[in-house]
Parts: structure tokens; sequence; C-alpha cells
């Protein structure tokens, strides 16, 4: 019979106590302060053959004055993505910081000022978030506007790309408002491809099934992953079912990124604040 040790109890007692607080420090003061730059192709069925690659820089969830994402984080943020020189800049909404545990407001227009210099030859647009319209959201598409991005509420762009045509269609927020992408698309004429842009990936099922691919935020990818259990938090009413990444349900697609800040609690673990560079190809 092994003879019960008491200090070998304490030691492993110790050591499971350090590994918990060392990932506690990670998940707390390390993970939220980092940004990767995530490379995903999709290839789609309804993407036309002969249009060339499309490279798109997602973004979204900035909450500018939130832990770890001060105006100077904005500036990091431009330049990763002007580096990868993307065809297409899509914003997809919460620029305001609102009920982040240790955040500080940040005005709309200080925001907007540090985006300006994004780059794309296709343009840079923008949806407006929950948390942009519980502080004002037409202030904060005002300050947009005013740095030249191009905000879509329930509306439509058209563009061109390889010399074909290409619509974005921006919707408005699930959560505080009433989007309607049936009648936002109904105008696009049948043959051209669409991409839809929305802050909450919740509108996901009434999508149109002509809609190439939506892409969404919000969620943040429930912020804390842990495995073999799972997300334990995503902001969505179909829990993990939208939380993170490419999401196929039928012909339709779907992206969400985990964004750039944190919502409520500033934790993150095993899920990094994500700039998304996307490549849309025909399948």
């Amino acid at each position: 019979m092994t003879a019960f040790c008491p200090r070998s109890l304490v030691i492993g007692a110790v050591g499971l106590l350090a590994i918990g607080l060392g990932l506690a420090v990670w998940a707390v003061l390390i993970e939220p302060g980092r940004l990767v730059v995530k490379e995903v192709e999709l290839s789609l069925p309804s993407w036309p053959r002969d249009m060339p690659p499309l490279r798109i820089a997602v973004v979204s969830d900035l909450h500018t004055g939130a832990p770890h994402v001060g105006p100077e984080k904005l500036d990091r943020v431009v330049s990763l993505v002007n580096l990868r020189r993307p065809d297409l800049v899509v914003l997809l909404g919460d620029f305001i910081v609102h009920g982040v545990i240790g955040g500080r407001r940040v005005e709309p227009e200080v925001t907007a000022a540090r985006l300006q210099p994004l780059r794309a030859p296709l343009g840079v647009f923008a949806v407006l978030g929950n948390h942009d319209w519980w502080y004002d959201g037409p202030r904060v598409a005002r300050a947009l506007r005013a740095a030249g991005i191009v905000v879509l509420d329930e509306e439509t762009a058209r563009l061109r790309h390889g010399g074909h045509p290409l619509w974005l269609v921006g919707l408005a927020d699930f959560d505080t408002r009433t989007p309607d992408p049936a009648r936002a698309t109904s105008a696009v004429p049948t043959a051209e491809p669409i991409i839809a842009l929305t802050h909450s990936p919740d509108v996901f099922p009434l999508m149109p099934a002509r809609v190439a691919i939506t892409l969404a935020g919000h969620t943040h990818g429930g912020q804390v992953y842990i495995p073999l259990v799972g997300r334990l938090i995503v902001p969505s009413r179909y829990g993990q079912r939208y939380a993170i990444g490419h999401v196929e349900e039928g012909e339709r697609h779907l992206f969400v990124t985990s964004g750039i800040a944190t919502s409520i609690i500033p934790v993150r673990f095993l899920v990094p604040p994500e700039i998304v560079m996307l490549v849309l190809r025909p399948a």
C-alpha cells in the first residue's frame, strides 16, 4: 500500500493553482490585447466563375475605449489592413463602447478619424451595431461618413470588380432595429452577386438564398472557448450555431468574425482578437 503523502498533495495543489493563475492572467491581461490576422478562403457556388478572387478585410466590434482598445489600437488595425492591400474593407459595427467593464467612452468622431486612412480600391463600407444605436446611431453614422466611410442602413451599393457587377447590402441591426433582407435586396438584378453586411448573425435565417455570403460580427466568438465544453456565452438566440467562422446552411453561406474588442467582461481565452482577410472565389 502506498503511504499517503501530504507533501505531494500540497505540491499538486500549488501546481494547479499556478496553472489556474497563469491561465487567468493570459485571459485577462494578454489574449485580449493580441491582434491576429486570419487568412480565410471560401469557394462559393453562386460566385461568378469569370470574376477574379475578391479580397475583403473584415473588421468588427472595435468598441473603442474598451480595455486593450484605445484609439492607438485602431492605428494598428488600419496599418495591418492597408499592408495587405484588400480590394474591399467592411466594418461590421459596434464602434462605441457601452457597458464593458473597465471601458471608457471615446467619441465616435475620434474613432472615425483613426479609421479614415483605411484604403481599398472598391471602398470602405460599414454597418452599425447595437452599441452604436444604444449610444446615438445617427451621430456614429455621421462621423463615419465624414471620414469617407460609406454607411449602409437597409441600403445597397453597386461595385465593379474585374469588370463584373457586385452588390453590397447593409442591413439594420437585428437587436435594436428591424432588418428586412428581402426588401433590401429586392432591387438587385437577379444574376448579380450580393454580399450582405450585418452586425448580428441572427438575421441569417431570414437571408434570401440569392445572397452569396453574409458577413457578421457581434458574437466575439464567445470570447472564451473551453475545449470539450465549447463557448460559454454567445450573444445570439441561436447559441453556438453562429458563434464564429464559416457556416453553411443549404445553399446559404455566413462568415462570423470574433472581432477586435471584448463585450461586458474584458476576457478572452482561445478566441483572440482578429482581422479577417477573406478571399472569395467561385466553387
